[in-house]
């Protein structure tokens, strides 16, 4: 703790070190945009500190609070950075620049970061809060058995049930996906983050998840962090199928609907007999049937492919979830957002139907998935 403590204030010395200077307007300016620099270093760490035992009023409001704040830092360490940037490259160009122009720049920017970070910080709260959307997705699959056409896949993932989605989040998402009436009710992983005992009362509504078909899980890195067994073992008590490497065979109006699952990605790492693997999970399934695979990560659409399943729906990046990470996010997953070709494969990476850590989305809205697979 002491090491995050010392962290956290050597980021927020360089921003107050980089901006404060250059603020107009004096005190007026300066010390408002100190406090908040003090409030975050302070709020961040005793947010993280109490996640695992929020159950007091004062808690629960240290947590909400350290989580908004780690937010607003991120925003500000990275529009200092930006400006910076911009800065050097004023400098670079000095002799082009007028230099009461380049004084403009230095002032406004200055006072710039921190009003830009705030408004980032409201919207992206108010996105966040407010019930992901139905987000509306066709498939073309190749050779669709005409019993098929229009066969829908209601998806929620990373919904991220904890220290600031509660039950009230989880009962109007249950109430969404129920309203599509779909054939197929998919959770793609990271459900929680805590423990059974801590959240079990958050997410008992997801007992009332309903589809004609039925209701399948698979687990996300965040399972894993939470006490993966007993997850699956509550999952399981909750009315969802889970699928472990395995599959079920669906039929729908006589035509057939594999529905496979596998463990997340980095399973092993955990427990090296949860190795997630497409493989075992489409073994033995009937080769006249469309093949549906859930797998949390999107990294595992290139064995999926080699497998031969016709649609992969993951989750785990959340789209970025907010400037500028929905930028970086594409260098580290091969599938950030929405609807991608593999091959033969289709893969469906969902933007989550919640969020981790700051409540807070910016150009990368969350979503409830309505899949329809159509001919092709």
């Amino acid at each position: 703790m002491l090491r995050l403590y010392a962290l956290l204030a050597s980021l927020h010395t360089y921003i107050g070190w980089r901006l404060l200077p250059d603020m107009p307007y004096g005190a007026v300016a300066v010390l408002p945009t100190l406090a908040l620099l003090v409030a975050c270093a302070l709020l961040v760490p005793s947010g993280f500190a109490r996640r695992r035992r929020a159950a007091g009023a004062n808690d629960q409001a240290l947590v909400w609070a350290g989580m908004i704040a780690l937010g607003l830092f991120s925003s500000l360490f990275v529009l200092t950075l930006a400006r910076d940037v911009v800065l050097a490259l004023a400098w670079l160009a000095d002799d082009l620049l007028d230099p009461a122009w380049h004084r403009a720049l230095v002032a406004a920017s200055a006072i710039g970061v921190p009003v830009v970070a705030l408004a980032v910080t409201a919207i992206g709260f108010v996105n966040a809060r407010t019930r992901a959307r139905i987000r509306d997705v066709e498939v073309p699959i190749d050779g669709l058995p005409k019993a098929l056409d229009g066969f829908t896949i209601a998806q929620i993932s990373d919904l991220h049930v904890g220290p600031t989605i509660r039950r009230d989040y989880v009962q109007a998402v249950v109430d969404a996906v129920n309203r599509i009436d779909a054939d197929v009710v998919a959770v793609t992983g990271d459900l929680v983050d805590g423990s059974v005992e801590e959240l079990a009362a958050h997410t008992e509504p997801l007992q009332r998840l309903t589809s004609r078909h039925g209701v399948f899980f698979v687990t996300g890195n965040h399972e894993y962090y939470s006490g993966a067994q007993a997850w699956i073992a509550e999952v399981a008590r909750l009315g969802m199928r889970v699928l472990s490497n395995e599959h079920v065979v669906v039929d729908h109006d006589g035509a057939r609907v594999v529905v496979a699952g596998v463990t997340d990605y980095g399973a092993h790492r955990f427990d090296r007999r949860q190795r997630s693997d497409p493989s075992a999970a489409i073994a033995g399934a009937p080769a006249s049937s469309v093949k549906l695979l859930l797998a949390h990560q999107p990294l595992s659409a290139y064995e999926a492919a080699r497998a031969g399943f016709d649609l992969q729906l993951s989750g785990h990046t959340h789209g970025g979830q907010f400037l500028p990470w929905n930028w970086l996010v594409r260098f580290w997953q091969p599938f950030t957002a929405g609807l991608r070709r593999l091959g033969h494969l289709w893969v469906y990476t969902s933007r989550g139907t919640g969020y981790w850590g700051p409540p807070k989305r910016f150009g990368a809205p969350s979503e409830i998935t309505r899949l329809r697979l159509v001919g092709a």
